[in-house]
């Protein structure tokens, strides 16, 4: 039971550095389907709610000190700027599991001073939706394309 424990946080926290550790790692650590779901969706919104709650006061006490010299116009700001506009906050929170970090996502929408309740529920069905639709791809095509892979 700890070992399962352990497992579970393990690929919690790393499902909130990026989001397709959640059903890769479920699966090879042998969880059932709705386990992966769940952890996946849990360490993707534990993200979302630490960085929109505190990124701002992160940003400000923790990253600021240090850069304090950037440029405005950099190409990764640029870059930023380009997926808000084409996209706007469901398309960011859309394309946050697949392209972007949760982490990536959170701060693109908490920089342009998005509601907090508008991320938590965009962000939210995007991680659930997503979730589902990876971990269906990897435990339908695991088996095929890793035999073995399971203990």
């Amino acid at each position: 039971m700890a070992a399962e424990i352990i497992k579970f946080i393990s690929i919690f926290l790393l499902t909130m550095l990026k989001f397709i550790f959640g059903p890769t790692l479920g699966y090879g650590a042998g969880f059932p389907f709705v386990t992966t779901v769940i952890v996946t969706v849990s360490g993707m919104m534990a993200s979302v709610f630490l960085f929109t709650f505190l990124g701002n006061l992160m940003r400000e006490k923790v990253l600021e000190p240090f850069f304090r010299k950037r440029k405005n116009f950099t190409k990764r700001n640029r870059r930023f700027v380009a997926i808000w506009k084409k996209y706007g906050v469901k398309g960011v929170a859309f394309l946050t599991p697949l392209l972007l970090t949760p982490i990536g996502g959170t701060i693109i929408l908490t920089s342009y001073h998005t509601a907090k309740r508008k991320i938590i529920i965009y962000m939210l069905m995007s991680a659930i939706f997503w979730a589902i639709i990876l971990s269906t791809i990897v435990y339908e095509f695991g088996p095929k394309a890793l035999p073995g892979f399971i203990p």
